[in-house]
């Protein structure tokens, strides 16, 4: 007779189980992608690392240095033994700075979403590996050769300031994000309250009216673009777009005011060289060109034309709007609401790369826009590519 011992249990290793291990493991790197992808609007955090390719960026960050370093020069008496040290150490930094700017810009794009502590490590960590080489460098041409000991003692405080005055730039440029949320919020309110004016809606309905009966498809067509209109005026106006749909938004805005105007509307689109793919934030153009319209055409009893160019130059955007001039001054100014709006939005968006103007000349009045010419690769609906029936 055959004793048996006690059975151990058997893991189980089913094709199924394996299926479904992989399977949740793929769906969880696919929310983690997802999140990394996820906009500010949709309740992502503020990235840690600043946009390093801003031009205003890096105004910030290299001036208060540089002045930094001349003062310091400034204030070390003439003739002293310790000035060029220290002097050397400041231009160090300065250097550092420069190079971890270059660096940090591509490489902002790639750390941006994930882990905080992973967008900290690339920000204070390139500034301390370029430290150690900067310090290598010039410790080659040092009269004297330190041994491994004194090298590392003499990197020591170089990498510690390179790493503390990394984390003072990198904190003080996320505070100043973090504090002009607020001034954007407000700023988007304001421009749904310029952008939606009570007039435009009375007239297209009443526009949509006449044609009830003449044209009854062209009333149908004419609400269509006005619910258009108004769909991407509820919209979150912080969004980036590309170029092509924003004048594409123009056009049906054009078309139903083309309705009312008839004749005494007409429009030229200088296009030949318009960047399709720019992005520029929602709703931007779209508030100029009604400004055109209500102080070029509208006051005017004669045909106006209102003119569009958009070009490229180098990496800027050029968007060039002209519109007749009313041959008297309007008995009501207008209080410049639009301007002010889409001028504090570059700001927000483009920092000082982004520039509005306006010139009255030869009886045109313009709107000159300029914004540097970016074409990430950013999702306008993130929630309808992570799941389409939410």
């Amino acid at each position: 007779m055959n004793e048996s011992g006690p059975s151990r249990p058997q893991t189980p290793t089913s094709p199924g189980l394996a299926v479904a291990v992989g399977a949740a493991t793929a769906a969880g790197d696919a929310d983690a992608a997802a999140a990394r992808r996820r906009r500010l609007t949709d309740g992502a955090d503020l990235p840690v690392l600043p946009d390093c390719c801003n031009l205003g960026t890096v105004v910030r960050v290299l001036v208060p240095l540089n002045l930094g370093v001349l003062l310091l020069f400034w204030l070390m008496p003439a003739g002293h033994d310790e000035a060029w040290p220290l002097l050397e150490t400041a231009l160090q930094v300065d250097v550092v700075a420069a190079g971890s700017l270059l660096v940090l810009c591509p490489l902002r794009r790639i750390v941006n979403g994930y882990p905080r502590s992973v967008q900290w490590a690339a920000g204070l960590g390139v500034p301390v590996i370029l430290a150690i080489i900067v310090g290598l460098f010039t410790a080659g041409f040092a009269p004297t050769r330190l041994e491994a000991p004194l090298l590392l003692f003499w990197l020591l405080p170089r990498t510690l300031l390179a790493a503390a005055v990394a984390w003072t730039m990198i904190e003080f440029l996320r505070l100043r994000q973090v504090a002009l949320q607020p001034s954007q919020a407000e700023g988007r309110l304001q421009a749904l309250q310029a952008r939606i004016r009570p007039h435009f809606l009375f007239n297209s309905l009443n526009t949509v009216l006449g044609l009830m009966r003449a044209d009854p498809r062209q009333a149908e067509r004419t609400l269509e673009n006005l619910a258009d209109l108004f769909r991407v005026f509820m919209k979150d106006s912080r969004e980036l777009v590309p170029l092509d749909d924003e004048v594409l938004l123009c056009k049906e805005y054009l078309t139903i005011e083309k309705l009312r105007l008839t004749d005494r509307l007409s429009v030229r689109w200088e296009l030949d060289g318009m960047p399709g793919d720019a992005l520029l934030p929602s709703l931007l153009l779209q508030p100029l060109i009604e400004n055109a319209v209500h102080h070029g055409i509208e006051p005017s009893t004669q045909p106006g034309e209102i003119r569009v160019s958009i070009t490229k130059s180098g990496d800027r955007v050029r968007v060039d709007i002209a519109n007749p001039l009313p041959d008297a001054p309007p008995v009501r100014p207008g209080n410049h609401m639009a301007l002010s709006n889409v001028r504090e939005r570059l700001d927000l968006t483009f920092d000082v790369e982004g520039q509005l103007d306006t010139v009255a000349v030869d009886g045109q009045f313009r709107v000159i826009v300029q914004f540097p010419y970016r074409k990430e690769r950013r999702r306008r609906d993130v929630r309808r590519t992570i799941d389409s029936d939410r």
